[in-house]
């Protein structure tokens, strides 16, 4: 299906990996249940939360690991989805799952002050976007992906970006919180802006702009990120290189990639955007209520005093 056939499955699974990740996986689970006491000021996780951040794990496991990282060497489209899960899905799930006590056991620490400028929240707003349109110009993209340190290097800084990009949106410590309720939907149409150009230069190009997916010498040494082996025999066993795996022409492929990136992107902005103005209405008519009940239980008092 899809040509995985191919492929053996420490090609496809990346056993290393996924070992990695279900240690992370287990540690959260004993830490945020019986390992809790261990923790200052720490309070029951729910177990709604540990769902969702066990499933952030697994997702991020799926997109950077699993048979959609390599699909996502194989097609333009299916790398645009891998991006898209790990860096607009994957790290709101995260940040809602660890516990505000767990944040501040590992950050509220005198070695973080130096860093504590990258905070600010233009830094975690155009950080992000800015490598993520870097990477995404075709000479960079291409030679990213052919060196395999400095690929999987990249990814890894893109990540804290993103998750840096997203704790400005879900601040899970709310004396941390740099921005408003209203600065926050300001700061997730402004996320939404600020990558609309690379995605426009994707999909409105009018030839294939990434080797790695046009040229089968680029696309065979871009693989030994994800398979083993020596480039050449991808090259002889896959003649036409990405294309024998592709029903699209590299154009169509990369066009759409680039429509599902955006769609994805403004979906998930929507959402945010809908959560966080839910959020805002909520305690602003709580506030509203306190405010009702000390004015009527002030009333009440000088009535009696009366």
């Amino acid at each position: 299906m899809l040509g995985l056939e191919y492929f053996s499955f420490r090609d496809l699974w990346s056993p290393v990996f996924l070992v990695f990740m279900l240690a992370v996986g287990v540690l959260y689970t004993f830490v945020a249940g019986p390992w809790r006491t261990n923790f200052k000021h720490s309070s029951p996780v729910t177990i709604g939360r540990q769902v969702v951040f066990l499933l952030g794990v697994a997702l991020l496991y799926l997109a950077q690991g699993g048979p959609l990282s390599l699909l996502g060497h194989l097609m333009f489209t299916f790398h645009m989805t891998d991006m898209a899960i790990s860096y607009f899905i994957v790290p709101p799930m995260l940040i809602y799952g660890i516990p505000d006590w767990l944040w501040k056991w590992a950050f509220d620490r005198s070695f973080w002050r130096p860093f504590r400028a990258l905070m600010n929240p233009l830094i975690g707003l155009f950080l992000f976007n800015l490598l993520f349109s870097f990477y995404h110009m075709p000479n960079v993209h291409d030679w990213i992906m052919v060196h395999t340190t400095v690929h999987a290097a990249f990814y890894f800084v893109l990540f804290l970006a993103a998750m840096l990009n997203w704790w400005h949106v879900q601040c899970p410590v709310p004396e941390w919180a740099r921005l408003t309720p209203l600065w926050r939907l300001g700061y997730i149409f402004g996320n939404s802006i600020v990558l609309t150009p690379a995605c426009v230069l994707i999909i409105f190009a009018s030839k294939p702009m990434f080797s790695v997916y046009s040229d089968p010498y680029v696309w065979a040494q871009a693989m030994r990120y994800c398979v083993s082996g020596d480039p050449a025999r991808l090259l002889a066993e896959f003649k036409g290189g990405p294309a024998f795996f592709n029903l699209m022409s590299a154009q169509d492929d990369q066009q759409l990639g680039g429509i599902l990136m955006k769609l994805l992107q403004e979906f998930i902005n929507i959402g945010a955007l809908f959560v966080v103005f839910n959020k805002w209405y909520r305690q602003d008519r709580e506030r509203e209520n306190e405010n009702d009940w000390d004015e009527s239980a002030g009333a009440l008092l000088n009535r009696n005093n009366l």
